[in-house]
Parts: structure tokens; C-alpha cells; sequence
């Protein structure tokens, strides 16, 4: 397997570790030299181009900010794909994105996967990511064993698309239930329960979520806020379910006023801080 990897940041960075612990030779490209230089200090070859990365590989892993930025580069390295090559796209990206992408793929020899990832940078290096799979499932099968490295869970949602259309329903509750795991601390402290007592009863009932059993004790309530995910990424992720609704002819009415909270009147905290951080935000009291 000639692998390669589109996209060296925190995700696509942390990915290379596991993959080249595993004795995988690695071909990366990233337009930042910095992140290049992390790349070939692991001991990954460098390519000058995304269109070079193309000719030599036939896996690549595309780990890119968001649907107009893969689009671009699949525009990009399309006339260098080889014939067989699979592309797995671990980006938060967009089903009609991925689908348009996909059937490229099936006119020029190519399988396009869409299988973003959970988990944040500390998973990608470990290798213990979850990942949402929609695409082909002989591709998916053939790049089992790599997935094998990458993930402790994968989950085949369905044809292409599917994956990132269960990410952006993932990310779209995760937004909501941080925001809501945020008030309901309050308004327990409001009623004298200190929130680590709060979360641990909230945790034993049925109210529990990744958020109050994983983000508030190791994000939060020790105010690390350093889970490697930014405010603007997650705002994304609110603005592609909202588009993703609409697409769809869906109604989020509840979803609605959450989404309004991250998109619009938590402006005080700045796209490049921790995702998490909208917890600092407080409405006033009706």
C-alpha cells in the first residue's frame, strides 16, 4: 500500500504517527512548511505537490478544513490519480460534496470514501479514533487494514455521503449538548450542587452525553479548554447542519435557538478559541 496524506495539521498530523509507527511509508503533502517539517521529522517523505502525492500513491487520506478546500483539491489531482487509487476523505465535509466527488471517482477509476473522524488530535495520535464510513464497501473492505491503525471504532453508515451527513447529525448534538450540559450546571450551582456532584449524578442518570462524561471533566471544569478543536470549526459544523436541514426540507426547531447561540450571540468568543469555551457564554436570564 503507497499511502499518502493531503492535509498535515492537528488531525492529518496526528494520523501520520500511528501510520508510521506501524511501519507504513508515508508521502505527505501540506502547503505549510511548518507542518512539513513535523511530517519529515517523523520520518515521512515530503511531496512538492498535492498533484506529485497523486502519481505515487494508491491510498491517500484527504484531512482538510472543509468541502470547498477538498472539492478544490480533488480538482486539483484529478487528471493524477491512478487508476484503483482510494480516496478516504476523514474531513468534516458535505454528503453532496462527497457524492458528486464519488461519482468522478466511478468515471475515472477511482473510489472516493467520505469517513470523517471523531476523537480530536490526542486520538489521531493514538490511533484510537472513531471514523463514519460511507462510500463503497469493497473499497471499504480492501482499506480495512489501515483503519485497523487509525480507529478504535468504525461505523458503516452507508453509500456515499452517508458518512458525513452522520457527522454533521454527531457534531450538531454535541453542539447542543454543550450548551445545554452548560446551563444545567448553572442552574444546579444556582441551587446549591457543586457541578462535579452535579455531573456525576447527570452521569448516572439518563440525561448523560459524551459531553457531561467527557468534555466537562476533561476540558472544562478544569479549564484546560485545549481539546485541539476551535470555536470556528465547530460554528461550521452548526452552519453545515443548518444547510443540511434546509437541503433536506427538515425543521431543527429545537435546534433552531442552539444554533443561534454559537452562530450569532457568542460573539465574545473568538473562532480560534477552544470549541468548548462556549460554556462561558451566558445569556441573560429571562
Amino acid at each position: 500500500m503507497r499511502l499518502g496524506i493531503i492535509g498535515c495539521g492537528n488531525m492529518g498530523g496526528g494520523m501520520a504517527t500511528p501510520l508510521i509507527k506501524s511501519g507504513i511509508e508515508l508521502t505527505c503533502f501540506d502547503p505549510s512548511p511548518d507542518n512539513s517539517a513535523k511530517m519529515a521529522s517523523l520520518g515521512a517523505v515530503i511531496s512538492p505537490s498535492a498533484a506529485a502525492l497523486a502519481r505515487v500513491c494508491d491510498v491517500i487520506i484527504l484531512s482538510l478544513p472543509k468541502a470547498a478546500v477538498v472539492a478544490a483539491v480533488m480538482h486539483e489531482i484529478l487528471p493524477d490519480i491512478q487508476s484503483g487509487t482510494i480516496i478516504l476523505d476523514t474531513s468534516t465535509s458535505e454528503p453532496e460534496t462527497s457524492q458528486a466527488l464519488s461519482a468522478k471517482g466511478e468515471l475515472h477509476g477511482f473510489a472516493f470514501v467520505d469517513a470523517p473522524v471523531s476523537g480530536g488530535p490526542a486520538a489521531a495520535h493514538a490511533g484510537t479514533m472513531t471514523m463514519l464510513l460511507g462510500g463503497d464497501a469493497a473499497a471499504i473492505a480492501t482499506l480495512r487494514p489501515l483503519l485497523n491503525i487509525l480507529t478504535a471504532k468504525t461505523v458503516t453508515v452507508g453509500g456515499s455521503g452517508a458518512g458525513h451527513a452522520a457527522k454533521i447529525a454527531n457534531n450538531m448534538l454535541c453542539a447542543a449538548n454543550l450548551v445545554l450540559v452548560g446551563e444545567a450546571l448553572r442552574l444546579g450551582q444556582a441551587a446549591g450542587v457543586r457541578p462535579q456532584d452535579l455531573l456525576e449524578g447527570i452521569n448516572a442518570g439518563s440525561g448523560r452525553s459524551g459531553v457531561s462524561e467527557v468534555n466537562f471533566p476533561k476540558w472544562i471544569l478544569n479549564e484546560a479548554f485545549d481539546s485541539g478543536f476551535t470555536m470556528g470549526l465547530m460554528r461550521k459544523d452548526v452552519g453545515l447542519a443548518l444547510d443540511l436541514a434546509k437541503g433536506s426540507g427538515v425543521a431543527l426547531h429545537g435546534f433552531s435557538q442552539i444554533a443561534d447561540i454559537w452562530l450569532n450571540t457568542s460573539a465574545e468568543i473568538a473562532d480560534s478559541a477552544d470549541f468548548n469555551a462556549i460554556v462561558k457564554h451566558t445569556p441573560k436570564a429571562v
